[in-house]
């Protein structure tokens, strides 16, 4: 085998904020469109909180306005089903995303449904998963998409490969399946309970990883040649309490044998957020009853 691509994620996210900047400039000029995106924090969670403020800064930078809703961990479920009833009805808000997990108090299912499907850029609402499932025009998962944008960028036309999804959440498991069939490939869901796991993850021409477990992939899961989306962001503690971020692939075994790879960070991480900018902006236009622009 020879070297192995590393998938470059900050740079590919780059290109495709900069798309969308482009774009909401033009709805702007052309329409007076602002897209505006409304993020909802409950609580304290110190990851949420950093992954929040990239959220905030990265809309502002894309020229799109944002809500920034910062409620306190204590907040009873019914006051932010009214603050979501709030923002359903307001013009200005094109997209909503509660960011998870929720406290205790609040289920996270009532909360997802009360979103207004026109406006649900995380692609988590019953309606547009069930238009993701039937091939029809949804809001789709950010996460997934933007797995699917980093296989295209480094394998091309994904037209009849295999394709092997390592994880079954609804968050990305399932939907990335589905965005997979949608791009005409071969699709296999495999889980903890897969006989053979590493067997059926060898027959990937791409493989993604997406179980939560720290380098589950090994050298002798990976296809020679085949690319390797990791999904898996794992928090490690290492020496002197530091925390280190692994994906669910071992990195440097897969080295020399897959064709190309994503690396943990600086892979998928990056394309989430631009993709979420890019579902707002298709949103935005959806709800003005304009055509969504091609990214």
């Amino acid at each position: 085998m020879g070297k192995t691509a590393i998938i470059d994620g900050k740079a590919i996210a780059a290109e495709l904020r900069a798309a969308v900047a482009g774009q909401v400039a033009a709805l702007k000029s052309e329409h007076g469109l602002t897209p505006g995106l409304a993020v909802v924090l409950v609580g304290e969670d110190p990851a949420s909180q950093v992954y929040v403020r990239n959220k905030a800064n990265q809309t502002l930078e894309a020229g799109m306005a944002s809500f920034d809703h910062r409620l306190d961990a204590a907040t009873p479920e019914a006051e932010l089903l009214a603050l979501i009833e709030k923002l359903n009805a307001d013009e200005r808000v094109h997209g909503i995303l509660v960011q998870l997990p929720l406290p205790q108090q609040i289920d996270p299912g009532r909360v997802l449904v009360s979103i207004d499907p026109a406006k649900d850029v995380d692609g988590f609402h019953p309606v547009n998963v069930g238009r993701l499932a039937s091939g029809e025009k949804a809001l789709s998962p950010c996460t997934p998409r933007g797995c699917v944008m980093l296989a295209k960028h480094a394998a091309g036309d994904l037209t009849g490969l295999e394709a092997v999804v390592i994880g079954r959440s609804n968050i990305v498991g399932k939907p990335l399946a589905q965005l997979l069939l949608k791009e005409n490939c071969t699709v296999t869901i495999a889980h903890s309970k897969t006989r053979d796991l590493a067997g059926v993850a060898r027959r990937g021409d791409l493989l993604f990883a997406a179980a939560g477990r720290p380098k589950l992939v090994g050298r002798d899961w990976i296809k020679p040649g085949a690319c390797v989306i990791d999904v898996g962001i794992n928090r490690i503690e290492g020496e002197g309490g530091k925390t280190r971020l692994l994906g669910d692939v071992d990195f440097e075994a897969a080295q020399g044998i897959a064709g190309a790879i994503t690396p943990v960070p600086g892979g998928v991480g990056p394309m989430t957020i631009a993709c979420l900018l890019a579902n707002t902006l298709e949103a935005a236009c959806a709800q003005a009853g304009l055509e969504a622009p091609k990214l």
